[in-house]
């Protein structure tokens, strides 16, 4: 499907013979914004084929033939956490937390020195809500993390985790927003969004931040300077109109804002949590998915296939229904998903590794900041130069 222009894509619109469909693929070809019900007509009608073109094209659009990664680690303080999300297979309950793990400042800051003179461009930090890691800990933390590496850009801290800081320290969001961001935080990971619905929130995670509180975190944070990203929980009890839903709210605030870099749909993995008697979702309908998300969500610039939670192969497949992101190098430190069941029971990728998948795809392998800044096009490297050199393993 890659490189269909547009004369292909009036051709695969006139020939669908569905009249509704069909008003819905002129209006993409000629960027108009399709409406609420459009979106869940596109996950009751319309076929794998016919929205995979229409988001390829979207994609070729706004970001060419790129697939953007970025050199990154993972820090997750604990997996200790106060709530009790139907879906989680990841964290521990604070009365439980002999079974979990709670790193100490000093351990966290050993793991940002453990890649000093590497080339990693970030650090992602989010982890369970833990009581005693409060707001002053985190701050003292990135304090000496931008101490120590001054450039490293820190990403960190779910709206879930944020809320239960600020309202523990007793300070506004705004408040609490500007004190991490003076300390050295800029950016938002999109985490704990699931599904902004409250009929399926207070099923699945009745007991954090609801969507008011998720938007209103990022909506602060915009207000800063701050780009953030957003994320959806998606395959488990949810219905079509949920998933739109939460896109639409998503796609209003960056009307106002402008804030948001990417979105990133989560795949529900259903080992080891409450919710294991529902079946996943397949592979086709993650592709749907990740197509539609393309299609809805016309004002975010990127959409993102976190491959930990997909497994390569479909990460890769991804790249032609919308993606044009795979996010990063990370490391094996992130559980949250391997303790789900995902494919990736060691989710790490070399350099070398992404930028070959990237090319196995048919696409140009570009290494990004958190900003989306290019630091390096890999589209004339040959993979084999790259992996003689260590920089790149």
């Amino acid at each position: 499907m890659q490189g269909i222009q547009t004369v292909g894509i009036e051709k695969l619109i006139d020939e669908e013979k569905d009249s509704a469909l069909k008003n819905i693929g002129y209006k993409i070809l000629n960027e108009e914004r399709i409406s609420f019900d459009e979106g869940v007509l596109l996950f009751e009608k319309a076929s794998l084929g016919f929205v995979g073109a229409l988001a390829n094209f979207v994609r070729e659009k706004k970001n060419g033939n790129n697939v953007y990664f970025n050199r990154n680690f993972h820090i997750e303080p604990t997996n200790v956490c106060v709530f009790t999300c139907a879906f989680c297979s990841y964290s521990r309950l604070y009365k439980h937390r002999e079974e979990g793990w709670e790193l100490s400042e000093e351990q966290m800051m050993h793991i940002v020195k453990s890649y000093d003179n590497k080339p990693v461009t970030e650090v992602h930090i989010v982890g369970g809500v833990h009581p005693k890691l409060n707001l002053n800990f985190f701050i003292n933390l990135m304090k000496k993390i931008k101490a120590h590496r001054p450039e490293l850009h820190i990403k960190g801290y779910t709206a879930v985790e944020l809320d239960y800081m600020f309202r523990k320290a007793k300070v506004s969001v705004e408040e609490g927003m500007q004190m991490l961001k003076d300390a050295g935080l800029q950016s938002l990971p999109g985490g704990g969004a699931e599904i902004f619905h409250t009929d399926i929130r207070e099923q699945i995670c009745a007991d954090k931040v609801d969507a008011e509180g998720w938007l209103n975190i990022h909506k602060a944070a915009h207000n800063l300077g701050m780009h953030t990203n957003a994320t959806m929980l998606f395959g488990h009890i949810e219905k079509y109109e949920h998933r739109i839903d939460h896109m639409d709210r998503l796609r209003n605030l960056q009307d106002e804002t402008g804030g948001f870099n990417t979105f990133i749909p989560l795949k529900f993995r259903n080992q080891n949590n409450d919710m294991s008697n529902i079946p996943e979702s397949s592979v086709v309908e993650d592709m749907r998915l990740y197509a539609i998300s393309r299609l809805y969500l016309d004002n975010f610039p990127h959409l993102k296939a976190y491959w930990p939670m997909l497994g390569r192969q479909n990460a890769q497949l991804s790249l032609s229904f919308g993606v044009d992101d795979l996010d990063g190098t990370i490391d094996d430190t992130t559980k949250i998903y391997s303790m789900a069941g995902s494919e990736e029971q060691k989710p790490a990728l070399s350099t070398v590794e992404l930028v070959a998948l990237i090319k196995q795809a048919g696409r140009t392998p570009v290494e990004r900041d958190t900003l989306y800044n290019v630091i390096k096009d890999y589209s004339n490297e040959d993979i084999n130069t790259l992996a003689a050199n260590p920089h790149y393993n």
